[in-house]
């Protein structure tokens, strides 16, 4: 079985934030990156200024966006990449997977191809997936492959897919047990502190998140602070104990996670988000924001997180966290034996590996 991967960009330097450019970082041609053969192609056109216009327009009345309007708006968007498409027409693969929903090489290519196509969504409740352009993304995958319960009944609330084959997967989650590479670093840190990793920017809640730390040291002095680790895109408004790491080794990440007294992710939009079940995986309880549904439904699946919809459940969150080490570990371990049973690697693999066989013979 041959299945090869559709995606705007792929390596192991590529973490989030990317799509607001779409620069052509890496020359294009053919690359072995950890066994795997990637094939790149040049990008003519990135995210163009007006798009910026035109989405806010659109994104603000979705359901009432012409097709005409929805289809320039894709474009916009980028990355455009004709080579890409002429090399899935041509692919000797047994399948192709499309990954996400969102772009142009998704949206513009899976109805094309002959092949049999899986489609991975990573849809969450955003407005643009209501644009008239996505009904014919979804009708052209003969497989849906979903990362959450939550998505997958966003998706066949939204669109006519009854019919195409799915399945409820998630993502693969690395073990820190096994890599002797992410051990301690020796950089432990004299306070406790709540750690938030992912991009900084007020999409992802992380001005939210300073802000509601900013209250709660002002009703709670103490030696308590807040680490942001990701990519910078939106600083928060300074506060001396509120720390911005920026971008992160593995090793650092590793070793933020295990010490700290809780990962909290603040954002309200994520289709499954993995720096969850990286913290499990470090045994280190989760705070999530109540109005995101994929990070509301691991906590309660896995018994390993407190979820708040506000500020008072926020602080109530914090205050049980820091008072009640037991409950620090109780949360920790749940969460560890919910991504131990779902999401490591060989299960991923091998259940990805019998559906996406399923859809190529159901297909023949």
């Amino acid at each position: 079985m041959k299945l090869a991967f559709v995606v705007p960009r792929y390596g192991p330097e590529v973490i989030g934030g990317a799509e607001t450019a779409w620069d052509n970082e890496y020359p294009p041609g053919d690359e072995l990156v950890n066994g795997v053969l990637v094939r790149r192609f040049t990008s003519t056109q990135g995210r163009e200024p007006s798009f910026h216009p035109l989405s806010a327009a659109l994104l603000a009345d979705p359901v009432h966006a012409s097709g005409a309007d929805a289809e320039r708006w894709l474009d916009l968007q980028g990355p455009v990449c004709p080579d890409l498409t002429e090399a899935a027409l041509e692919s000797s693969a047994d399948a192709l997977a499309f990954y996400p929903y969102l772009y142009w090489p998704t949206a513009r290519v899976i109805d094309q191809v002959t092949l049999p196509t899986i489609l991975h969504p990573a849809a969450h409740d955003e407005p643009a997936l209501l644009l008239p352009v996505f009904p014919r993304v979804f009708g052209a995958a003969s497989g849906l492959v979903f990362q959450t319960t939550a998505e997958r009944e966003l998706v066949q609330r939204t669109f006519s897919v009854a019919e195409r084959s799915q399945l409820l997967l998630g993502l693969g989650v690395d073990d820190p047990d096994l890599d002797t590479a992410t051990g301690h670093t020796g950089s432990e840190r004299p306070d406790p502190y709540l750690v938030c990793l992912g991009r900084v920017e007020g999409h992802k809640g992380s001005r939210l998140l300073a802000s509601w730390f900013a209250a709660y040291k002002a009703r709670r002095p103490g030696p308590l602070r807040l680490v942001f680790a990701g990519p910078v895109v939106e600083e928060p408004d300074p506060h001396p104990e509120i720390d911005v790491l920026g971008p992160v080794d593995d090793a650092t990440k590793w070793t933020l996670l295990r010490q700290a007294v809780a990962l909290v992710s603040p954002s309200p939009w994520e289709a499954f988000s993995l720096v969850l079940a990286e913290a499990w995986s470090a045994r280190t309880p989760v705070v999530a924001n109540a109005a995101c549904a994929a990070t509301s439904e691991h906590c309660q699946r896995s018994g390993g997180g407190l979820v708040f919809a506000g500020y008072g459940e926020f602080e109530a969150v914090v205050d049980r966290l820091m008072a009640d080490g037991g409950l620090r570990a109780e949360l920790g371990v749940r969460g560890r034996s919910y991504v131990d049973q779902h999401f490591r690697w060989p299960t991923i693999v091998d259940r990805y590996a019998r559906f996406v066989e399923g859809v190529v013979d159901r297909s023949s």
